[in-house]
């Protein structure tokens, strides 16, 4: 009889499996370095605990249980927001990147002369900025619109060039403590606020700087560049993953290859 139902299963019976294995997959990657783990596996230990109850037939305390999982699934929504958040913003970057056809790129030509005239002016920015030890925080968009952020800050909408990002992260300027946002080829604000990573498994020497890109890049799908107050190192963020002490003959090309299919 297990023989036949082996046989008995359906193509859709496995497409099934595959995909809430995908989703067990996705949600794990999303929690594991983040305090939403544990409140994941309090969840889990709290089901199977119930499903104990359940075998035992301990009516009271397993209707006691059904009553917290059904109004739990309401707060459990509240809790991992910033987990689903990343999730579809995430799927959406993907399928963003990997469309066949979109509209800008009709404007193929512009885009990458204003790419290139950006990421010329970023790099030769952070290599002064390395040179002199001024910290700078520089968060460019991609798909997601960075507007809640930019509005923590103070709009600027300036086109964006060296001498600009420079004055912007020069120490007694107003403007240099937070990050500064640039959309398309114009620095659209400066001063932001962004969000600081949960990531417990950082290293003890990233500093509140390094742990906003994470953040930035861990709720979005903008690209973070770091410069380092205390030895002057370039670092890169991107999917909430930070390139550490990139090298500054390296950070063009670094730059144009992750903004290649923005």
């Amino acid at each position: 009889m297990l023989l036949s139902s082996f046989f008995s299963l359906r193509i859709t019976d496995v497409i099934d499996m595959l995909f809430v294995a995908y989703l067990l997959y996705q949600l794990y990657t999303l929690t594991k370095d983040t305090i939403a783990i544990n409140i994941f596996i309090a969840i889990f230990a709290m089901y199977v605990f119930w499903l104990l109850v359940k075998a035992f037939n301990m009516e009271l305390t397993s209707s006691i249980l059904q009553q917290v999982f059904s109004i739990g699934s309401i707060a459990l929504v509240v809790l991992f927001q910033p987990e689903i958040r990343r999730f579809l913003v995430s799927l959406g970057a993907r399928y963003r990147t990997q469309k066949w056809f979109r509209i800008d790129k009709l404007f193929a030509s512009e885009n990458d002369a204003r790419t290139e005239i950006r990421i010329k002016s970023i790099t030769l920015a952070c290599i002064h900025m390395s040179e002199t030890k001024t910290g700078a925080l520089i968060v460019i968009t991609r798909a997601t619109p960075l507007d809640m952020y930019g509005e923590t800050g103070d709009i600027i909408d300036a086109g964006t060039s060296s001498r600009l990002l420079e004055n912007i992260f020069f120490k007694n300027s107003p403007l240099h403590d937070g990050a500064c946002i640039i959309v398309k080829d114009r620095i659209y604000a400066a001063r932001c606020i962004l969000p600081v990573s949960e990531n417990r498994s950082l290293p003890a020497n990233l500093g509140l700087r390094h742990r906003s890109a994470l953040g930035v890049t861990e709720h979005t799908d903008a690209l973070a560049v770091i410069v380092s107050e205390e030895t002057g190192r370039i670092s890169v963020a991107d999917h909430g993953i930070i390139h550490e002490n990139v090298p500054k003959n390296e950070l063009t090309q670094m730059l144009e290859r992750l903004l290649k299919n923005e």
